[in-house]
């Protein structure tokens, strides 16, 4: 039994641009520019109309996973350029004030637990940008991988592993996360 081809359409509004070539697909709109590589051989991209359909072949249970999460990951494309995405995180300490502050594309923590290094945590992304208003730290940008693993890079940063964290509960976490509220 030959199994069909499945095709998936995902909607571009009308005000968002896209862009479909060799797997490649780029959602922009006005300085706001995703740009996402696809490689599954399984599937085809292609741009029509106001909507980019994603194929599969054949229509089984593993290649529709496959094209379902690519339809995930172009809708989440498009909230990014159209509303951003902004993670909120808070830095907390009870023993030794820690501090934070963003030199270029690198956040440097001094001072955690006390100690003399200074971490230094990357951004990631271009176009993902953190803002440290004391005790709080934002994270915003179109691309929500860029602004999760940026997030998630502060929170690692941070982390503690021969203590006890019922006591040192020292560190950068995780608040809230969204899209920006404007």
């Amino acid at each position: 039994m030959k199994r069909e081809s499945i095709t998936i359409a995902v909607e571009i509004p009308e005000e968002i641009n896209a862009k479909v070539e060799n797997k490649i697909v780029e959602i922009s709109k006005g300085d706001n520019v995703v740009e996402r590589k696809f490689r599954s051989k399984l599937l085809t991209l292609e741009k029509e109309n106001n909507s980019i359909k994603i194929t599969v072949k054949p229509g089984n249970r593993k290649t529709n996973a496959i094209m379902k999460t690519v339809a995930a990951h172009i809708k989440n494309m498009i909230t990014g350029v159209e509303k951003g995405y902004e993670y909120k995180l808070a830095v907390k300490y009870s023993h030794f004030p820690m501090t934070v502050k963003v030199e270029g594309k690198i956040v440097e923590v001094s001072n955690f637990m006390g100690g003399k290094k200074t971490r230094k945590i990357k951004i990631i992304g271009e176009a993902t940008k953190v803002e440290v208003k004391g005790q709080d730290i934002t994270v915003k940008g179109p691309n929500k991988e860029h602004v999760a693993q940026t997030a998630a890079n502060l929170e690692l940063g941070t982390g503690l592993t021969d203590k006890d964290l019922r006591i040192f509960q020292d560190g950068i976490y995780l608040v809230q996360k969204g899209t920006k509220s404007d």
